[in-house]
């Protein structure tokens, strides 16, 4: 069957006997596609995924226009299961799933060296072969949420860094021209940038850059 389940689960339709006491409401929350082609085992993952406490579930049975569906849907999670994948295969799922912006955790029932390295290229929080055991997705899932949070904050401090060199540059840039143009050292420089920043109630990096595009207009 190849057309879509897109099968919604509310806590509603669970079985009243499943006790959820013991996970974070973090997790009750989270929003998960399941993409499956295959009926039977898209419900096996559904069960898992309903032991392990999540209850909000979209099951998508064919790729095709993926990436549109997944951004109207806009899952905290993705979890995809390839049988028989093909590395265009996989590397469109991984494409269409955003691996950058959310978990993603494929499952596959074989690979080889080549998707072993598209999978990882495709930024995926999880890439499990062998075939698909209900009682090891939920710590995949685990595995897969702490991963991409822990690479998050990475690419983030990486950013981070990157942001404060360019802005050292662009203040360095401008104590150079009022050195040159005041005849001053560069703290007396930046003592001015500072009292200018206070005086105006901006950052120092703000009115560094507008002296630094001021000077440009002029030249």
């Amino acid at each position: 069957m190849c057309c879509d389940i897109a099968l919604r689960l509310s806590a509603q339709s669970m079985d009243q006997s499943c006790d959820l006491t013991h996970h974070s409401s973090v997790t009750k929350t989270m929003k998960i596609a399941v993409i499956e082609s295959d009926p039977d085992r898209a419900r096996d993952i559904i069960d898992a995924l309903m032991e392990g406490g999540w209850t909000d579930v979209v099951v998508l049975g064919d790729v095709t226009g993926l990436a549109r569906k997944l951004a109207a849907l806009d899952p905290d999670l993705v979890l995809i299961d390839l049988a028989n994948p093909s590395r265009d295969a996989l590397e469109q799922v991984s494409v269409a799933s955003e691996a950058q912006s959310r978990p993603v955790a494929m499952f596959v029932d074989r690979s080889d060296d080549e998707m072993t390295q598209a999978a990882v290229a495709a930024g995926l929080s999880a890439y499990v072969v062998g075939e698909l055991q209900p009682e090891r997705i939920k710590p995949v899932l685990q595995t897969a949420i702490a991963r991409f949070q822990m690479m998050s904050q990475m690419r983030n401090e990486l950013e981070a860094a990157k942001q404060a060199l360019a802005d050292r540059k662009t203040v360095d840039r401008a104590k150079g021209m009022i050195m040159r143009a005041r005849g001053v050292s560069e703290e007396e420089a930046y003592a001015l940038l500072r009292k200018t920043a206070m005086s105006q109630n901006r950052k120092v990096i703000d009115v560094a850059q507008a002296l630094l595009t001021a000077s440009d207009l002029l030249t």
